[in-house]
């Protein structure tokens, strides 16, 4: 039995790791290719690993790649065995047949190395069932963290050289020039809040907080339904408090200009059922998905998304409506806690997700004693923490709503609290209630 596992190794393919490294010596032109699909550690036999390095090193300070200078690197950096070494490298030429068929021998490297990070993970999950330290749940959410970063193609954590880090700016630089989008994040459908806050970007958590009533779904379903129509990218809306049904009227009225009303009694005539048919027709054409499970916890969320192809974007209707990742429901005093476990989760999914991360949030009563009853960062319910983890605030704020003789009538203004992308400030925006949407001032509708 000993023997057995001694014999017993790691998913590996010798001859295909042989293969692409032979490949690489007779024919350098196709080195770039191996190298984009590779990483050094893809190569599980050591020495086939040295001379891997040795190659991957010498492209990256451009220089020329041969069976001479090869050696000569690994004399240079000790890995070189003058019995075996040279001996190696030149049988590895021999046995490779072509150098044309290298993206098939890639392809079986990287098939071995996906097992053996499957394998390290299924050990470890073994491992902390055996250990007993964490519930059913935690083992569950660190497994499925580390099966998603292995889906992603990353590394679940770990140190990274600088190097590595500026090629991926590089990469979202030319993405960015290319594109020739003013914005570099998702776009609002608000050209004066887009400006403002460069669209949403690449995981940030974006909180949008105002008092009930303010039009703080509409404003989300806006920018939910801007970015299902026009990112190409699939948005996900987890209403924690509307019903499906009720969003997709809610969708309906603002992309068909019905008056919501209409849609909530029946009472449509021909030009309406026309218009929504038209709506209708548009919202089939996108990738927007709805979840209206009412206790969903942030590790329920994140599971969900990590199983959407293509993610965009992940709205969430509101942070106060949600169960804290255990299911525990604290007493009063500590609801402050589940607040800031909920909202660090969530910034920790935005990051992982790599997409922005939109969450309504609810203020709390003190603004409305104040004469001036604009929101401010401390009115966020259970605040601290939220205002923290959170890279962007934006507050809705109607005068209407508290005064009905403003001359203000149907004028709303985001107000944006906290930017870690630049100022903060206000922008104005036309509230169209009975759509219930929000528009910019420039662009009133016309019918």
């Amino acid at each position: 039995m000993d023997e057995e596992l001694l014999v017993r190794q790691m998913p590996h393919s010798a001859e295909a790791e042989q293969a692409v490294l032979g490949a690489m010596l007779i024919d350098a032109r196709c080195i770039p290719e191996v190298i984009e699909a590779l990483k050094p550690d893809a190569f599980y036999l050591r020495t086939n690993r040295e001379i891997y390095e040795t190659i991957y090193s010498m492209f990256n300070f451009s220089q020329t790649v041969d069976p001479v200078t090869v050696l000569e690197h690994m004399r240079l950096n000790g890995v070189y065995d003058e019995n075996t070494s040279r001996n190696y490298v030149l049988q590895l030429m021999e046995i490779t047949p072509t150098a044309a068929n290298v993206r098939e021998y890639v392809a079986i490297v990287k098939d071995k190395a996906l097992l053996r990070r499957i394998a390290e993970t299924a050990g470890a999950m073994t491992a902390m069932v055996q250990e007993g330290t964490g519930t059913a749940q935690e083992v569950l959410e660190a497994v499925e963290q580390r099966i998603y970063a292995i889906r992603q193609g990353r590394a679940a954590q770990g140190l990274e050289h600088i190097s590595t880090v500026l090629l991926n700016v590089y990469d979202r630089l030319n993405e960015l020039a290319a594109s020739g989008s003013t914005v570099p994040g998702l776009s609002t459908g608000l050209p004066d809040v887009d400006n403002a806050i460069s669209g949403l970007n690449r995981s940030d958590l974006i909180l949008l907080a105002a008092r009930p009533g303010m039009g703080k779904t509409s404003m989300a379903l806006n920018i939910l339904l801007h970015a299902g129509k026009y990112s190409g990218k699939t948005v996900v809306f987890f209403s924690l408090e509307m019903s499906r049904e009720q969003l997709a009227m809610r969708l309906i009225s603002g992309e068909a200009f019905v008056d919501n009303k209409k849609l909530v009694t029946g009472r449509l005539n021909e030009d309406d059922w026309v218009k929504i048919a038209a709506a209708s027709a548009a919202l089939n054409k996108t990738q927007i998905l709805i979840d209206d499970n009412p206790s969903l916890s942030v590790a329920d969320m994140n599971a969900k998304c990590r199983r959407v192809d293509n993610l965009g974007l992940v709205v969430i209707d509101y942070l106060q409506l949600m169960t804290s990742a255990g299911g525990r429901n604290y007493a009063g005093e500590n609801r402050q806690q589940v607040v800031s476990d909920i909202s660090r989760a969530l910034k920790i999914m935005a990051k992982e997700l790599q997409v922005p991360v939109l969450c309504l949030s609810q203020l709390s009563r003190a603004g409305v004693a104040r004469s001036n009853k604009r929101p401010i960062l401390s009115d966020l319910r259970e605040s601290g923490a939220i205002e923290q983890d959170a890279d962007i605030v934006l507050f809705l704020y109607r005068e209407d709503y508290y005064d009905e003789e403003t001359e203000n009538h149907n004028l709303a203004e985001c107000i944006i609290a906290k930017n870690r992308h630049g100022e903060t400030g206000t922008v104005e925006l036309q509230w169209l209630p009975e759509y219930t949407t929000f528009s910019s001032l420039d662009r009133r509708h016309t019918e």
